[in-house]
């Protein structure tokens, strides 16, 4: 019998039905997907040898969870993909508001319903996708928002005294009975709310307003929390924090390869943006050094953390940045240029919290630095490292590219130059193109010239060209060329 065919407690009985509670659920379904090779939590990437398996083994020991973490971790998302491991539909007592199991009723009403309709009982289906409940933990608030209260409008209409409990309003967390019910920032909930979770964690007791209840919530916890709040904002009261069966520990992603990876999968580009905008390897590996050059830089709070979305913005506006150049010009494709980066630094201010010396740098000028950073040290990994003081400058790999610059008064690189203009520029430095021949031979003919302009980058990085931002353009000198000329 299909399940959409069961309308009663006796039909349901009949089917074979075996009620589970929601812990059991998740166990049994992610047993079945370790057995089959299955990935549990498909999407999540750059967890697979720490989190994941920390969080299969909290799963099967069927404990509550506590994910800690600075800011854009996929902590939220690690919680929400647990619905996955639930079953597709479960039964419960129709017209319950805490989603009452037919076999293990707890609330007044589902209890009185089935002494009065035994078999007859109506039964209604709950799909996984409904199970998830969520919260954030705000100073305001309450244990009527997450626990319940009396309602003196409920016990008017049904002219009950204040000492009958159905005059009581549930609140969120009877209401997710039976679902996976996630607090998130717990250090923020105010210490006597956690102190009112305490039964509900270990003994499913629930006070509302002096009425004792006890109601064994079947559920799943899940509380993230961020290191910061611990001492910024508040923290995890200890008993609470012994009533969590497993804290996990989450982190930002460990390699460019995996960070590349998320950015992909999570940014939201329009198709005619994918089809317009063609992003050099090399732009994709930059954008993803910039956040962890932040995340080690003496001008950002390391406490407060470099969010996974930093990169996804700045990727978004990297392909806006080009796009809006192609539209501009009235070009049907185009592809990303180093300059383009400049478009980004919205998306980092905004991500960014700054120390002491950062606010007097000030957010744009820390962003360029970030980007400046990046630069410098992804630059030894695609040409020789430039060395502060060559002995011998002749011999030196960009002695030809140094030389063009001395003997030319100004190159410049518009903002608004079409492609076929940005590559006539480039081109017209023809050290570059031995540079690139000799020590990125195999690179792709639409990276090449993405790689010209990194390299003008990198020389102005090791100190061996000055660059300007003047107007709409930017400026790449010789470094002492102008001054000696002047004299």
């Amino acid at each position: 019998m299909k399940t959409e065919d069961i309308k009663t407690f006796g039909e349901l009985k009949n089917s074979g039905y075996i009620s589970k509670s929601i812990k059991d659920e998740l166990r049994d379904n992610l047993r079945n997907r370790i057995k089959l090779g299955q990935a549990a939590f498909e999407g999540i990437h750059g967890f697979e040898n720490t989190v994941i398996p920390e969080l299969e083994r909290a799963i099967l020991s069927r404990h509550n969870i506590n994910l800690l973490g600075l800011r854009g971790q996929a902590k939220t998302r690690l919680a929400r993909k647990m619905v996955e491991l639930l079953d597709e539909y479960i039964p419960y007592v129709t017209g319950s508001e805490i989603n009452d199991d037919p076999f293990a009723p707890i609330s007044r009403f589902a209890t009185n319903l089935l002494e009065e309709k035994g078999d007859d009982t109506p039964i209604s289906w709950l799909h996984r996708s409904e199970r998830f409940s969520e919260k954030l933990a705000t100073p305001d608030v309450t244990v009527a928002d997450l626990i319940g209260d009396v309602d003196p409008i409920k016990a008017a209409n049904l002219k009950l005294s204040y000492a009958d409990d159905r005059v009581i309003h549930f609140g969120m967390i009877p209401r997710a009975n039976r679902c996976i019910f996630v607090i998130n920032e717990l250090p923020d909930l105010q210490a006597r709310i956690q102190v009112a979770l305490f039964n509900i964690l270990q003994e499913g007791d629930i006070q509302i307003r002096g009425f004792k209840l006890r109601m064994p919530l079947d559920m799943q916890f899940v509380f993230t929390a961020n290191p910061e709040d611990y001492t910024n904002r508040g923290s995890i009261v200890t008993p609470l924090k012994d009533r969590i069966g497993s804290q996990i520990l989450t982190h930002y992603p460990e390699t460019i390869a995996v960070a590349r990876h998320i950015t992909t999968q999570e940014s939201k580009l329009k198709k005619e943006q994918i089809d317009a905008v063609y992003v050099p390897s090399l732009a994709s590996d930059l954008l993803e050094q910039i956040s962890f050059e932040a995340r080690d830089s003496e001008f950002v709070d390391s406490k407060s953390g470099v969010s996974a979305r930093m990169s996804i913005t700045a990727f978004e506006n990297l392909m806006s940045t080009a796009e809006r150049r192609a539209l501009i010009l009235g070009e049907e494709e185009t592809t990303v240029r180093l300059s383009d980066f400049m478009g980004i630094i919205p998306a980092i201010t905004g991500k960014v919290e700054l120390v002491y010396e950062g606010e007097q740098e000030g957010a744009a000028i820390v962003a360029q630095h970030l980007m400046n950073d990046a630069i410098h040290t992804l630059f030894p990994g695609y040409f020789p490292e430039i060395e502060k003081l060559e002995r011998n400058t002749e011999k030196s790999p960009y002695a030809k590219v140094l030389e063009w610059f001395f003997s030319e008064t100004n190159f410049e690189l518009y903002d608004d130059m079409t492609d076929e203009e940005y590559k006539a520029q480039l081109d017209s430095i023809t050290p570059l193109d031995d540079l690139i021949n000799t020590y990125q031979p195999e690179v792709v003919a639409e990276d090449r010239y993405f790689l010209k302009e990194f390299i003008l980058w990198g020389l102005v990085e090791y100190n061996k060209l000055s660059k300007e931002r003047v107007d709409q353009k930017l400026q790449f000198k010789d470094l002492y060329g102008s001054y000696i000329s002047k004299l």
